[in-house]
């Protein structure tokens, strides 16, 4: 049976006893854990390349954690957060949720629903993940093919036969052919719907 892969929960909070409870909670669940007690200390940190979530209390001594999720998106680090808050501030939750938090819980907060809000912001990072996976392998694939293919590609997936395309190209339709086969191997694509799902995924403009 395979192993299932890590998944890490980071939290900041500047008080120690909740960091403490916080770590024996997710413990128990057999989540990895590593807790900081500043956003600082968790930027200076070299965070494993994995599926995570951040637990980040909304105030934070220097910088609030609202503020934080903005610093940590113009890093270009997409980790889900859920925020945890000790006061009942409405307009900042629905600022953190626009802005893309998971949940927003104030204090003192339900184990499991804790528990529960980590669950969903691990499962959207892994989702996420795959996501940037596949597209990877994706423009992996497409950078293979040469310039003549990719301008078949983009002709095929615009709906065009392969008489039309040799007609665009000013080509041979047997061309047209060969090329059309070997778009489809090099992109181990099985039909015209599945070149067409790549493209949209790879950002690649229809043509003719």
């Amino acid at each position: 049976m395979e192993e299932a892969p890590e998944q890490f929960i980071f939290v900041v909070d500047d008080d120690p006893s909740m960091r403490v409870a916080l770590t024996n909670l997710f413990r128990s669940m057999e989540f990895k854990v590593q807790v900081f007690s500043s956003p600082k200390e968790l930027l200076e940190s070299k965070l494993p390349n994995a599926t995570s979530c951040l637990v980040l209390d909304v105030r934070l001594p220097g910088v609030n954690g609202i503020e934080f999720q903005g610093v940590l998106a113009k890093a270009g680090i997409h980790i889900p957060i859920v925020f945890m808050t000790g006061h009942g501030d409405i307009p900042m939750s629905v600022r953190a949720m626009k802005a893309g938090a998971i949940d927003f819980l104030p204090k003192p907060f339900r184990d499991q629903d804790m528990l529960d809000a980590v669950i969903r912001a691990l499962d959207h990072d892994r989702t996420r993940r795959d996501g940037e996976k596949a597209v990877s392998k994706l423009r992996h694939l497409f950078d293979s093919l040469t310039g003549r293919e990719r301008e078949v590609f983009a002709l095929v997936i615009s709906g065009l036969m392969n008489k039309q395309i040799a007609h665009t190209l000013q080509i041979s339709e047997i061309t047209v052919k060969i090329h059309r086969g070997h778009v489809m191997r090099k992109m181990e694509a099985r039909s015209l719907a599945d070149l067409v799902r790549m493209a949209e995924m790879l950002g690649v403009k229809r043509s003719g």
